[in-house]
């Protein structure tokens, strides 16, 4: 029932994500969200993230910021990290700013990752596109209110998820 919302994966951070190995499976695009998937909500572009975009770009890896926020915010990061694509107002979990996030770096869907904080915007709208997500912790726990009321249903839907993962891995061992 909450499948639709089940990450591909849960890491604590979009910087402990094994990019290289990604890149060795065919992984040639990263659509981020910006707001505590990178950076706390409204901060500037810290060292950490200028390295990770530096080191994507260094592996021949395209990004792409995919975000909620308004053109003055996402922009402003996209320049701080050394050129990023980036599309504003996304529409998230529309899908279709995910497809054009995928033309910008002329990736595909199986080429493709997104990188987000939430089950509801950011992991739903992968999975409806059809690319492999991954879901960080985020950042720092201040958030706008709207923001805290979705994480209530989602810690709901992370309980199923590690459940089931658990079951999976479970039963995986035992054959």
């Amino acid at each position: 029932m909450f499948n639709r919302f089940y990450p591909d994966e849960d890491v604590a951070s979009a910087y402990d994500i094994p990019y290289d190995a990604l890149y060795k499976e065919g992984v040639r695009g990263v659509i981020f969200d910006v707001d505590n998937t990178l950076v706390p909500h409204d901060a500037p572009a810290d060292e950490r993230a200028k390295n990770l975009f530096s080191h994507l770009r260094a592996l021949g890896m395209d990004t792409c910021l995919l975000s909620n926020n308004k053109e003055p915010r996402v922009a402003a990061f996209a320049e701080a990290v050394g050129g990023s694509n980036y599309i504003y107002k996304g529409g998230k979990p529309g899908v279709k700013n995910y497809k054009k996030a995928m033309e910008l770096m002329g990736t595909g869907l199986q080429s493709t990752i997104f990188v987000g904080d939430q089950l509801f915007t950011d992991v739903y709208g992968a999975k409806r596109t059809g690319i492999k997500s991954f879901l960080v912790k985020p950042i720092n726990p201040r958030e706008e209110i709207q923001i805290v009321l979705k994480r209530y249903p989602e810690a709901l839907i992370l309980f199923f998820y590690r459940r089931d993962k658990k079951r999976r891995q479970y039963d995986k061992r035992k054959k």
